[in-house]
């Protein structure tokens, strides 16, 4: 089974991503890498702080620590979180893994200075799964993709999975092992298309923000844009730059739906300021029988094998070349049609889920190095340090789902608009925070 069909289960690896100095044999010591994300869900008000804040109250209610602080990484994807994202990874190779402090603009409304810290040491847990038996599962997976209100010839493409149980003899975390499992396949799906993973993950050696001393929400309408310095222990006294309104916050996807889930399904959206390109996935899934599902994936691409693993921060090279292609949507669009009736379902069948969409609005991706490139080739360049910039703008959508009082909440602009009559989700979280 190809990984974009099941987004929870996914090994990634880590490449660090140099900027144009490094391809030429010139890599600083000093590297940040800073992205920004703009995360909604269509027909929802933003309220990324509040479920923060929800989050901690009630874990404080049930006894337990408190786990609304937003800890690196938070821009990665959706999840159904709403607001305004920011993280932050610095590597010193001359100090690795000492604390810095990044000194910000007073737009970003988080204080004066953001401090990166190291990642906490962890030791292997000792619990794991027990010994048990594995039951048979079986799963059909249907493929479509392209925008228009009918199905393409020869789609979809179709693959089934049965995998026979077997039994697990648990011995520990990390430690279990399968015994008799049998996996077979009928059909097959699309190759997939991958770009190469340069995202920055938790490792020694780096210093990040947010983190378990210095979390926060990053408060609504704040601003990357203006003038930051980096400071601390082996920093580069020269490491000061200014953050372009370019690579500043992106703003929210309105992605709007209209049809039933038997008809053509009509998206539509306002352009997002700023991006280069758009791609939208969806999927629908529905129970068929005693551990027997059937799985339908659409993806707005002209071409097979464009899964969720391309909602993934894209450098420019490759949103050049995917555009060529048609994997993604001009920056131009404003609408796209999901073909009829693909996630209907089977009629009647109460096992079957809401089919949800994920779309992306692809920002830039900019490289700020000190001192810059020479022009004169001949010319001595030993860069001290480099700033990474990268945004997006992602949004999720529920299909089939009456969002009814949500919807005139929230008029796509970030402005949102109180029913006159019933009282508002916000106002009902904010009556559970105490304001």
């Amino acid at each position: 089974m190809q990984r974009r069909h099941i987004a929870t289960i996914a090994l990634a690896t880590t490449m660090v991503a140099l900027p144009a100095a490094s391809q030429q044999g010139k890599n600083p010591p000093t590297n940040l890498f800073i992205d920004v994300s703009t995360q909604s869900m269509a027909g929802m008000p933003d309220m990324g702080g509040m479920m923060g804040g929800l989050g901690g109250f009630m874990a404080r209610r049930m006894g337990g620590a408190d786990t609304s602080k937003p800890v690196y990484p938070t821009t990665r994807g959706t999840g159904g979180l709403t607001g305004q994202y920011l993280d932050i990874a610095l590597h010193n190779a001359l100090k690795p893994g000492v604390e810095a402090q990044d000194m910000i603009p007073g737009g970003l409304n988080l204080g004066k200075s953001l401090t990166l810290i190291p990642i906490e040491p962890t030791s292997p847990g000792q619990a794991g799964p027990t010994a048990g038996t594995v039951p048979d599962v079986e799963m059909k997976i249907s493929e479509y993709w392209g925008c228009g209100a009918t199905v393409r010839p020869g789609q979809p493409k179709v693959i089934t999975i049965k995998v026979k149980g077997g039994t697990f003899n648990g011995q520990g975390a990390g430690k279990g092992r399968m015994q008799g499992m049998d996996v077979q396949t009928t059909g097959s799906l699309s190759k997939g298309l991958f770009a190469p993973d340069r995202d920055i993950d938790l490792k020694p050696g780096y210093v990040y923000w947010p983190n378990r001393r210095n979390g926060m929400q990053v408060p609504s309408g704040a601003r990357l844009a203006g003038d930051h310095k980096m400071v601390g222990d082996g920093i580069p006294a020269s490491m000061q730059f200014q953050v372009q309104e370019a690579a500043d916050f992106m703003p929210k996807l309105a992605l709007r739906s209209q049809g039933e889930m038997t008809d053509a399904i009509g998206l539509s959206w306002p352009t997002v300021d700023r991006a280069r390109a758009y791609f939208i996935t969806g999927m629908h899934m529905e129970v068929t029988g005693e551990h027997s599902y059937s799985m339908v994936t659409w993806s707005s691409s002209d071409v097979a094998g464009a899964g969720s693993d391309l909602h993934a921060y894209l450098s420019g090279t490759y949103v050049d070349k995917w555009l060529k292609q048609k994997v993604l949507l001009p920056a131009s669009a404003t609408s796209c049609t999901i073909p009829k009736g693909i996630f209907a379902g089977a009629p009647g069948n109460q096992g079957a889920m809401p089919g949800m969409l994920m779309m992306t609005a692809y920002g830039p991706e900019s490289w700020i190095t000190y001192p810059p490139k020479p022009t004169n080739p001949k010319e001595a360049w030993n860069p001290e340090w480099s700033v990474r910039l990268r945004a997006k703008s992602s949004t999720m959508s529920v299909l089939g789902l009456d969002l009814g009082n949500m919807q005139q909440m929230d008029n796509g602009d970030g402005q949102q608009q109180q029913p006159q009559k019933k009282p508002s989700m916000k106002g009902l979280l904010k009556g559970i925070l105490g304001g």
